[in-house]
């Protein structure tokens, strides 16, 4: 299930990609199938065990072809082990609003993003997101749950202060709210209850078989309560300073001590990077 529209942000083959808190790995084996070169990173060990198996079994099948590489490490999106401009493109999905220092992780998003590059950034929508909030505590209140709820504006607002300047936005899975707000009413981790189970197999029915009426019915519903917020943001040259947390910094050169250093951010919970489990 893709949060970000690749007809909005075009891979190309051979494009450097970085995939960052990429959980499953859904957006980098879309991005690998397209022939990027993509570095999957995640701060979760777990997550990023099976991708490696993942890209081999792309390869053998002919879903990914040369120029088309791809490989797995973890990476603390604070302090990322890259050196500047290495990446065309970076996918960031659903992973600000885990951070408590967000503003250093737009930093580093830009710094290792070459001048001219293209970056795709999701977060929960901030409707969903509060009503989410309001039914359960248990939501966000968990070991790297949710730190911040973002208004379209805020996100844009830090985006724009790292350097990177927003082109477009839309709204995704406008189905799997209602999901979640079942959830959080009969409990977010009852998935035996039983509207719960019904309603995930209707989400799983509409991600594999994908039929017009639910389709219609998403594409309708995403403006007023899709679950995901995505801003397309690119790379402009700059030397204003980028000011994370009251630190100037310049907006040109290498930010954070090399990796090895004590991790400051949190990646996203693994339930919480695949709506439907």
């Amino acid at each position: 299930m893709l949060t970000v529209d690749f007809s909005k942000f075009p891979i190309n083959p051979g494009d450097r990609v970085l995939d960052l808190g990429c959980g499953a790995g859904r957006h980098a084996f879309e991005s690998y199938r397209r022939g990027a070169r993509v570095v999957a990173a995640d701060l979760d060990l777990k997550e990023l065990a099976p991708l490696s198996g993942m890209f081999a079994a792309m390869r053998a099948e002919g879903e990914a072809t040369p120029p088309a590489a791809a490989t797995a490490l973890s990476a603390d999106a604070t302090r990322l082990p890259f050196p500047d401009g290495a990446f065309d493109a970076i996918i960031a999905a659903e992973i600000l609003e885990h951070i408590p220092d967000d503003a250093a992780a737009m930093a580093e998003i830009a710094r290792v993003l070459r001048p001219g590059g293209t970056a795709a950034i999701t977060v929960p929508a901030w409707l969903p997101e509060r009503v989410c909030w309001a039914l359960s505590s248990e939501y966000h209140e968990v070991p790297g749950g949710h730190v911040r709820i973002f208004t379209r504006a805020e996100l844009a607002a830090k985006l724009t202060a790292a350097g990177l300047t927003p082109t477009g936005s839309h709204h995704a899975h406008g189905l799997h709210s209602a999901y979640w707000w079942l959830k959080c009413a009969v409990g977010v981790h009852d998935d035996a209850h039983p509207a719960v189970r019904a309603y995930h197999r209707l989400l799983v029915w509409d991600i594999m078989s994908k039929p017009a009426l639910t389709r219609l019915s998403e594409a309708a519903l995403n403006p007023l309560i899709g679950k995901s917020l995505v801003i397309y943001a690119r790379k402009i040259k700059t030397t204003q300073p980028i000011i994370p947390n009251g630190f100037v910094l310049n907006a040109t050169a290498r930010h954070f001590p090399p990796p090895g250093g004590r991790p400051g951010g949190q990646q996203a919970a693994p339930e919480e990077r695949e709506t439907a489990q």
